[in-house]
């Protein structure tokens, strides 16, 4: 059920204001933190300013944690923003990976297409913003290897996604860049295709990022210079989300 207006806009200052320091609030001071649009625009400034550094301390050599197989979370949990008897059923006989945007190649790729490539294997920890994580194995393409292969303008600002289960999200270019972004595959030790529930037939695992950075069901990929937002950063999250 979609929330009044009132309690979507409260919901979201709620969580903009989280996200600020105590030295940030007190630049607040003469406003009424209760109610009103002028609190509203300068919690987004906040938390885009919070962007702005996340990014200006990423480095694309820094790399996440891996772990050993022994860690592995089992089972790996299911997240969505919607219950797991609504997980998008997908006739692969006709999905195609569609590109689009500041790429010099727009011709979309099929499964097999993909799986051709050169794949990569990680077993890293996802970490929720609701506060828990897990730790899961997943294998397939780089990120840069498919922009490369696509012509993508590596000079561009972002990256976004289209899912089929709705959802949307973005990066920025440094980020897709980093050489544990991958564009997974297959999830497991054994591997094998990703289940329904994590995303089949593709998804974004980028482990320097919140679990809501790693869009599930990916049906399209393009390359911008316009500001892409995303489903949660639509509504208040920060874009940036990682390390």
């Amino acid at each position: 059920m979609r929330q009044p207006p009132e309690l979507s806009n409260r919901s979201r200052r709620m969580l903009l204001r989280s996200g600020l320091s105590l030295g940030a609030l007190s630049m607040l001071s003469g406003c009424n933190l209760a109610d009103g649009d002028t609190v509203d625009r300068v919690l987004w400034a906040m938390s885009r300013f919070n962007d702005r550094i996340q990014g200006l301390l990423f480095s694309r050599t820094r790399l996440a944690p891996v772990y050993a197989a022994s860690q592995l979370t089992r089972p790996f949990p299911f997240n969505a923003y919607y219950p797991i008897d609504n997980v998008p059923e997908i006739d692969l006989d006709h999905w195609t990976l569609e590109v689009s945007g500041l790429v010099a190649d727009k011709t979309p790729w099929t499964l097999s297409r993909l799986r051709a490539l050169p794949q990569e294997a990680q077993i890293t920890r996802l970490i929720c913003v609701e506060g828990w994580s897990a730790i899961g194995q997943w294998r397939g393409v780089p990120m840069r290897t498919f922009l490369q292969h696509v012509g993508a303008d590596m000079t561009a600002r972002y990256v976004g996604f289209k899912c089929a289960d709705k959802y949307y999200s973005s990066m920025d270019m440094a980020t897709a860049l980093h050489p544990q972004t991958i564009l997974a595959l297959e999830t497991g030790p054994k591997p094998e295709p990703l289940p329904p529930q994590y995303g089949y037939p593709l998804r974004i695992r980028v482990p320097t990022k919140l679990g809501f950075k790693n869009p599930k069901h990916i049906a399209a990929i393009y390359v911008t210079n316009t500001y892409p937002g995303g489903y949660w950063e639509d509504q208040g999250y920060n874009w940036f989300s990682g390390s």
